[in-house]
């Protein structure tokens, strides 16, 4: 047990709750270890930097980071302000990964590829929970295996995008046009504009990142009026998604549902709803999809594609802990039926917290998106 002690906990992803759980443990005396894969921290929320988030900045810093921080001497953003993924990175992040209690203890670059608890597979019982787990992570240096006491899984979900298909897989020709195919929020109005201008653009998913690409590609089309929308949902029904409007308990996400709203009033947006897609061709520069809308077989052609319906957790390198999963939304048993899709929303979910994501494994916590995969497809 002293020798358990003297272990860090290891903490997998930098990004904002991977960085706060760390900044509890120094809190509490405890030295973490940090592994994250990416060259930075908050690497994920770099890949869409661009977009500005729903939150104020007020919601988004954690109590514990905050403490390192002012003690620091750190300036605070205005506590109103809704940042952008970048600024969330710029302003927060990178002064807390800098901290001399947290930077002595981070590893950038740094893959987990398993764990498991020393001398012990999934099966053995006989003193499981007094021994130290083994984490195996890879860098640019090789393969490496450090001992921990617990584990904290922040790794998230962003690198894992859900394919095109409503059955959860690839549909066909999706692995071959993956060139004319972008997954997540891409920078339609910066970095990726050349690719969008005056295309004809395909945006298939039902949530609010569906709802920022759209925004982005009519803002961008005022510049190119070329550029044609098409915006696909699995269900004809898009009233939830829409949210609270003026009513929303985040303003900003109730503009961006009233400005989705009037696009289509306007006639910008073309909705295609209810819509399937069954497959993807490659015509020459462009792409043909085979669909079916309404239930009837639908053909369109069009230049680019979008997909932003979720994501989906990495689950790999876990395959020798012991988790218990939803079958459904892949979140812990106690925390699924607060979660689920089919029955609320955003604005419905009840405050929870460790008695709901505990998993059967002592020591191992999931936390931050990955402990509540909601994010399958909801087209």
């Amino acid at each position: 047990m002293d020798m358990m002690a003297n272990l860090p906990v290891a903490v997998i992803g930098a990004g904002p709750v991977g960085l706060a759980a760390a900044a509890h443990l120094v809190e509490r005396g405890i030295r973490p270890l940090i592994l994250e894969r990416g060259e930075s921290v908050g690497a994920a929320l770099l890949d869409w930097g661009h977009v500005r988030v729903f939150s104020p900045w007020k919601y988004n810093i954690d109590t514990a980071a905050r403490a390192l921080l002012d003690r620091s001497g750190w300036t605070a953003p205005d506590s109103q302000g809704l940042p952008t993924g970048g600024e969330i990175v710029r302003d927060y992040l990178t002064p807390l990964g800098r901290l001399p209690a947290i930077a002595a203890n981070l590893k950038l670059g740094a893959e987990v590829t398993a764990i498991t608890r020393q001398g012990h597979d999934k099966v053995a019982n006989d003193g499981r929970k007094d021994a130290p787990f083994v984490i195996r992570y890879r860098d640019a240096g090789g393969e490496h295996r450090v001992l921990a006491r617990a584990v904290i899984d922040a790794s998230g979900t962003w690198w894992r995008p859900n394919p095109i298909g409503v059955d959860g897989l690839p549909v066909s020709g999706e692995g071959e046009a993956s060139a004319r195919i972008a997954y997540g929020i891409p920078d339609v109005l910066g970095k990726a504009r050349e690719d969008y201008a005056g295309k004809r653009i395909l945006v298939i998913g039902g949530g609010h990142s569906a709802i920022n690409v759209a925004l982005a590609l009519m803002e961008l089309q005022d510049a190119a009026p070329g550029t044609e929308i098409f915006w696909a949902l699995r269900h004809a029904s898009i009233e939830r998604l829409l949210g609270g409007g003026l009513n929303d308990q985040l303003p900003e996400r109730g503009a961006l549902g009233l400005a989705a709203r009037q696009a289509m009033a306007d006639g910008r947006l073309n909705m295609l709803a209810p819509f399937a897609v069954n497959g993807i061709k490659t015509q020459g520069e462009g792409l043909v999809v085979d669909a079916g809308l309404g239930g009837k077989p639908f053909s369109l052609a069009i230049d680019r594609i979008v997909v932003t319906t979720g994501f989906r957790p990495d689950l790999s390198f876990l395959s020798e802990i012991r988790i218990a999963l939803d079958p459904a939304v892949e979140a812990p048993p106690a925390l699924a039926p607060l979660i689920d899709p089919n029955f609320h929303s955003c604005g419905t979910v009840p405050a929870h917290g460790i008695a709901e994501l505990a998993h059967p494994e002592p020591g191992f916590t999931i936390v931050g998106s990955k402990s509540y995969e909601i994010g399958r497809a909801h087209v």
